[in-house]
């Protein structure tokens, strides 16, 4: 008679059904580290494009130089966001292959990124607030997945 009031859960099985996996947390963690990735290319592509505007088209933002937070002429902003999108990219490629250095390297060029484009906030205010926005996200990212990132090296 106890017998029949015995649960026949499979092991491995909490009660109710539910399937509990070990890399369960960590399939998230890579997922959140290819975000990263992908977005830390996209990012350094934004900035390619805004280095590029700034380069070639000055009249195109909302401010003058003078209205900027920090006054640069818009010839070094235009350096200053380049360099930092082509540098992005390569950190994003690789994020991608489960680089450390580019986990590094992502990090702190989310964050100066940040800091780039509160400086440029006047001069176009959604595009760089979007990127600010998808700038933390990338530092979160790292930051709390990294680790889980799968290294080749």
């Amino acid at each position: 008679m106890a017998e029949a009031h015995m649960s026949h859960q499979p092991a491995g099985r909490p009660a109710g059904g539910a399937v509990l996996h070990r890399n369960d947390r960590e399939g998230t963690g890579q997922g959140w580290v290819l975000f990263a990735g992908i977005f830390m290319i996209l990012l350094g592509a934004f900035h390619v494009i805004q280095g590029l505007v700034a380069l070639l088209r000055s009249d195109y933002f909302l401010v003058t130089e003078n209205g900027l937070l920090v006054q640069f002429n818009f010839t070094a902003w235009g350096w200053i966001h380049l360099v930092l999108g082509v540098v992005a990219v390569l950190a994003g490629l690789g994020i991608m292959t489960g680089a450390q250095w580019a986990r590094i390297t992502g990090i702190v060029l989310a964050g100066l990124s940040v800091l780039v484009n509160l400086a440029f906030l006047a001069a176009y205010p959604l595009w760089t607030t979007l990127i600010i926005a998808f700038d933390i996200l990338v530092i979160y990212a790292l930051a709390v997945h990294g680790r889980e990132a799968r290294t080749t090296a």
